[in-house]
């Protein structure tokens, strides 16, 4: 029933101020609908540091989104309309979903963000998601192709997509023939080629078929 929405998994916590200053920020700032803050990570109890890759920003992030999750659901305040113009979580994808919705949104918008760690992540127990579906990049790229028919992507938008497709599904490709994998090799080498001979110049590319 509110105007803002704060997302917080189970095994994740708050830092006592992170609501509130998300909040004195946006007054700031009240342009901007979504504010996601830094984060400090734990595995089995323990603190480690995060990657290089994974540092977070602010502004138009989309292209940063494409890779990975860039923004953790446990770090935002989003306003509601914002869900009301992009769409809810996708539930039709069991993991990834929150990579889904935020490339929904950065397509469109830029964010705000808190550099100070006020999301505390706990990982490492054996109920992740990430442990029970192996290959989670066949879910971002079910939601890339989803992403391509989206009204309001931009051709730049369109050929980023494309070339982060074309490298996920050559991992993915290669992992399963690691595996020996024979049911994804015929899925995924499929889709593989597919893409890699569809130009985004092309007229096909702008009717994906998947």
């Amino acid at each position: 029933k509110g105007t803002w929405i704060a997302l917080l998994d189970s095994d994740d916590a708050w830092h006592p101020s992170k609501l509130e200053k998300q909040v004195k920020l946006y007054h700031k700032q009240p342009r901007y609908r979504l504010i996601h803050t830094d984060e400090i990570w734990y595995r089995c109890g323990r603190r480690i540091n995060q990657m290089k890759k994974h540092k977070k920003r602010g502004g138009n992030i989309f292209k940063d989104c494409l890779a990975f999750c860039c923004i953790s659901p446990s770090s935002v305040l989003i306003n509601k309309n914002l869900f009301q113009e992009v769409g809810n979580f996708n539930e039709d994808l069991p993991a990834c979903e929150d990579y889904d919705l935020w490339l929904r949104v950065t397509m469109q918008e830029e964010v705000l963000y808190i550099d100070e760690a006020l999301t505390f992540k706990h990982g490492g127990h054996q109920d992740q998601l990430s442990k029970k579906y192996w290959g989670m990049d066949r879910y971002r790229i079910k939601a890339l192709e989803g992403i391509l028919k989206h009204k309001h992507i931009s051709h730049d938008q369109k050929v980023a997509i494309h070339e982060m497709l074309v490298q996920k599904l050559e991992i993915l490709v290669s992992g399963a023939i690691k595996r020996n994998n024979l049911e994804i090799i015929k899925l995924y080498s499929s889709k593989l080629e597919t893409w890699e001979n569809i130009s985004p110049h092309n007229k096909l590319f702008n009717r994906p078929r998947f």
